[in-house]
């Protein structure tokens, strides 16, 4: 199915199905005419945010943006800006001045104007913005990852079973399960294309993503909870470090090929070999994962400027490999040999799309328990990195170590923990 497809089969079936599929939109506005709109609102208004919004619009003809947060003003103009750009959402873009909330309290006046949320600030955020979503008996799409530490997991997990009980939509952004390519292509692997599955290795070698500007070109008076959230990639409590909240995109594929059951244990390593300017993540790390049937995958990523890049996946199995990346298309090679032939489509789009079907047939979609999960198995190969023990999931689950503060003042101090060391630092 392509995009194009996909967007005329999604008109055909609001004509077809008029009022009758809006009486099955549960609790929003059910008892009104297809003309009305569905109000979106947006929680961080960034790069990803601006594309999630406009990903929502171009999903159904009836939505409208009409409430947005974020820290800054300059960052809501120019992501209101962007979109009013897009021909074909711009007349949808009606958000006024008195619905542009500014502050680390804005995401509730967003939750409290809006019947669909998208939630795309930090992820060290998210565990309280997605209880506030659901709470308020909001459908939500929630990007990845959606903790940093192990009690936001925990806060999410029963936050996932509330939306099930309210019967709320939750569509997590791992898009990659979105992905033609990909979705065919573990269906192979499913269908037992390379027979027994052994090993998995995954790769996401790239650059640094926000680098750490030097503390000299910090204001002055800028405190130390503002400088940590604008800078927030290189701060563990906002970001989990790179392999949670970039590499996760890998660790969730290996999810997704183990069933998404979770691993007995995994050992890993990392460290920082370019100064961290006053930031405490790691550049690189690599992670063994052990699962209960002795298969193992491995996960290395790395962001270092002027290295090899590369963003792939090799699944070894008793039959034949897989490959996915080092080449334009995924392909099984052994006793079975398969290169993927089908029809490709903006993941980031179908996540929308899935989500907003659903909002109209009343049928809820819940991806939170992998979402949970997969950014689970992310924090625990950092747990691994950090301290270099041996990390069962239950131990990782379990983990007391909370990472964001529990009250976070504007204009308040924070000192940055330093980097980990592994041997000193305690699995806690």
């Amino acid at each position: 199915m392509n995009h194009d497809k996909t967007s005329q089969d999604r008109r055909a079936f609001l004509r077809a199905s008029g009022a009758a599929a809006i009486a099955g939109f549960p609790g929003i506005i059910s008892a009104q005419t297809v003309t009305n709109a569905i109000k979106v609102g947006l929680v961080g208004c960034g790069g990803r945010g601006t594309g999630a919004a406009s990903q929502a619009l171009k999903a159904d003809d009836l939505t409208e943006l009409t409430a947005v947060a974020d820290i800054d003003q300059d960052r809501i103009t120019s992501s209101l800006e962007t979109l009013k750009k897009i021909q074909r959402i711009s007349n949808r873009v009606k958000v006024e001045s008195s619905k542009q909330f500014i502050g680390l309290d804005a995401y509730q006046k967003v939750v409290d104007n809006s019947d669909v949320v998208l939630l795309a600030t930090p992820p060290g955020f998210r565990p309280v913005h997605l209880a506030a979503t659901i709470a308020a008996g909001r459908h939500v799409f929630c990007e990845k990852p959606v903790s940093t530490d192990a009690p936001g997991i925990r806060s999410v997990l029963a936050t996932v079973e509330q939306a099930k009980q309210k019967k709320l939509s939750l569509v997590a952004g791992f898009c990659w399960r979105y992905n033609s390519m990909i979705v065919d292509t573990f269906e192979q692997l499913k269908q037992g294309a390379i027979g027994r599955l052994v090993a998995y290795y995954a790769t996401y070698y790239t650059s640094p993503v926000k680098p750490m500007p030097p503390e000299s070109t910090r204001p002055a008076g800028m405190s130390d909870v503002e400088w940590q959230i604008r800078n927030w990639y290189n701060f563990g409590w906002l970001c989990g470090d790179s392999l949670v909240e970039q590499a996760v995109h890998s660790v969730d594929k290996i999810a997704w090929a183990m069933g998404d059951e979770p691993p007995a244990s995994c050992v890993g390593v990392g460290g920082r070999v370019i100064p961290a300017e006053g930031g405490n993540i790691y550049d690189h790390f690599e992670v063994n994962y052990l699962y209960p049937n002795g298969v193992r995958a491995f996960m290395a990523n790395r962001q270092i400027v002027g290295c090899y890049n590369e963003n792939s996946d090799y699944l070894m199995g008793t039959d034949g490999t897989i490959t996915i990346g080092r080449g334009p298309k995924p392909r099984v090679e052994g006793k079975t040999n398969w290169t993927w032939s089908g029809q490709p489509y903006d993941m980031y789009q179908r996540e929308h799309d899935v989500l907003f079907a659903a909002v109209r047939k009343g049928d809820p979609i819940n991806d939170g328990k992998r979402l949970a999960t997969s950014t689970l198995l992310a924090i625990m190969g950092r747990m691994a990195a950090y301290t270099g023990q041996t990390v069962t999931w239950e131990q990782a689950l379990n983990s007391q170590e909370k990472l964001v503060p529990d009250v976070i003042d504007w204009k308040g101090k924070l000192e940055a923990p330093p980097l980990a060391r592994p041997g000193v630092n305690k699995v806690i």
